[in-house]
């Protein structure tokens, strides 16, 4: 135990650091829970499409949407979420919804709003559009 201390008192800024991560970790996890989001990875969200038709919404903006976006993603930007504005897939708040956006961090906003709305199978992508490529999952700028 002192060990810990000591390494507490001669590195501060690196504890201050493990701190901050840690707490972010805790919320991320406890915000998760309470919410109803669940986060997915890229591999649950492929058998989310393929065996449950899993709707994605692109919650990026149009630009970066049109510089590559996952296979039949619908574009509805995460201000246009905000402002209540899906009617693009208003008729399938039963159907599961895979949000993505480039990182994940706008994809959990989102769903917090459709989740609000009404809507019962809402998912965020974990590591965004960035996880999807990376693993050279197929994209498009159609």
């Amino acid at each position: 135990m002192q060990e810990y201390i000591d390494f507490f008192s001669n590195n501060p800024m690196l504890s201050i650091a493990w701190l901050v991560i840690a707490v972010m970790l805790v919320h991320s996890l406890v915000k998760d829970k309470l919410t109803g989001v669940k986060s997915v990875t890229t591999q649950q969200a492929t058998l989310m499409i393929n065996k449950q038709n899993a709707i994605i919404v692109d919650v990026r903006s149009s630009d970066e949407y049109k510089k590559g976006h996952i296979i039949d993603a619908k574009n509805i930007t995460l201000s246009q979420i905000e402002q209540g504005n899906f009617t693009e897939i208003e008729n399938h708040k039963e159907t599961p919804i895979i949000l993505v956006c480039e990182s994940g961090a706008r994809a959990s906003s989102a769903a917090a709003k459709l989740l609000k709305a009404g809507f019962t199978q809402v998912n965020n992508l974990l590591s965004g559009m960035s996880g999807w490529t990376s693993e050279n999952l197929p994209t498009t700028k159609k």
